[in-house]
């Protein structure tokens, strides 16, 4: 008979096994190129978006609107795309015209007056709700409502109020025993009808701003202004204003380039008149463009990127001031 088959153990495997640092070694080295390369296309996916949404409502309307005011349009070159090049033929036509400089004028007073006013008062509505009593946030959100309306209805609204025969206005100046006003109609009062109207909707946005900033002023540097005997006013000249700036800054740089380009108010009340007594450069390029049976499309795209080189010449300067105060 055959031997009975034993089974043979096995010998344990006695080969050093490698120790954490050497296994570390033999790991395969991470490739910095690769995370590199995953980096930026995850941060390009992130801006795609963005850049589609520049480029569709920011870049092309302007190439447009460069395109337009370099070009002899009419409305049937325009339906075509055959119109002529112009070069500055527009630009110059637009500077030699008798409507320039009011409507320049125009829209330096009515931008600077609207602005000034706008932030003297947001900013004392600020200090007001910023003691915080106790109907404080009510009546704060209460001051919102000129900003949240839809500017077709405040603007319809202070026509009704402004109207020389039936203006509430003008009830209240003669119940006072003064002469009525024709706010609308008058050359004299029309920009100033216009301008009440945009500051009162601007109002807002600068108590909100303001008020913000305000807020995030460290109350131990009021309480060691009390300890060292400062009063409101010391306090509000050197502790207060100061800390504001950079938020006041910014505010009155959003405030100038949104109220440069205020139209629908300015058109609602007046048209622009009567004659060019409230015409800006927003209203007078509406007017050239489509304003008219037989439109200007050049010269009304040249007096929009007047503006446009406006805008941005008030932005650059603003961070230059702001550049050399941080430095």
């Amino acid at each position: 008979m055959p031997l009975a088959q034993t089974a043979i153990p096995s010998r344990p495997d006695r080969r050093p096994r490698p120790s954490g640092a050497t296994a570390a070694r033999t790991a395969p080295a991470a490739d910095p190129r690769g995370a590199r390369r995953r980096t930026r296309l995850t941060a390009s996916a992130f801006l795609a978006p963005l850049l589609v949404y520049l480029a569709l409502f920011y870049l092309y309307p302007l190439y447009r609107n460069i395109e337009l005011s370099l070009k002899d349009y009419t409305v049937a070159s325009f339906v075509q795309g055959d119109a002529p090049f112009a070069g500055w033929a527009n630009y110059r036509a637009v500077l030699d015209d008798p409507t320039f400089a009011p409507a320049l004028r125009n829209t330096l007073i009515f931008t600077v007056g609207s602005i000034v006013v706008q932030y003297l008062c947001g900013l004392g509505l600020a200090l007001f709700f910023n003691r915080g009593f106790r109907l404080s946030a009510t009546l704060r959100a209460l001051f919102l409502v000129p900003w949240l309306l839809p500017l077709i209805v405040s603007s319809s609204t202070w026509a009704w109020m402004l109207n020389s025969d039936s203006g509430i206005v003008n009830h209240f100046l003669a119940a006072a025993g003064l002469p009525r006003l024709d706010w609308l109609t008058s050359p004299h009062w029309s920009l100033v009808a216009v301008m009440i109207a945009n500051i009162w909707i601007g109002i807002p946005f600068n108590l909100v701003v303001l008020h913000s900033g305000l807020q995030n002023i460290p109350a131990e540097v009021y309480e060691a202004a009390a300890l060292d005997g400062a009063g409101p006013w010391q306090t509000f000249r050197r502790i207060t204003f100061p800390m504001l700036r950079q938020v006041s800054a910014i505010t009155v740089l959003l405030g100038f380039v949104y109220t440069l380009k205020v139209f629908d108010l300015i058109w609602i009340m007046t048209k622009g008149g009567p004659g060019t007594s409230s015409t800006t450069l927003s209203t007078w390029s509406y007017q050239l463009g489509f304003g008219s049976m037989l439109p200007h499309f050049g010269p009304g795209a040249a007096v929009g990127n007047l503006l446009i080189l406006i805008a941005l010449a008030f932005g650059l300067l603003h961070i230059h001031i702001q550049r050399r105060q941080t430095a």
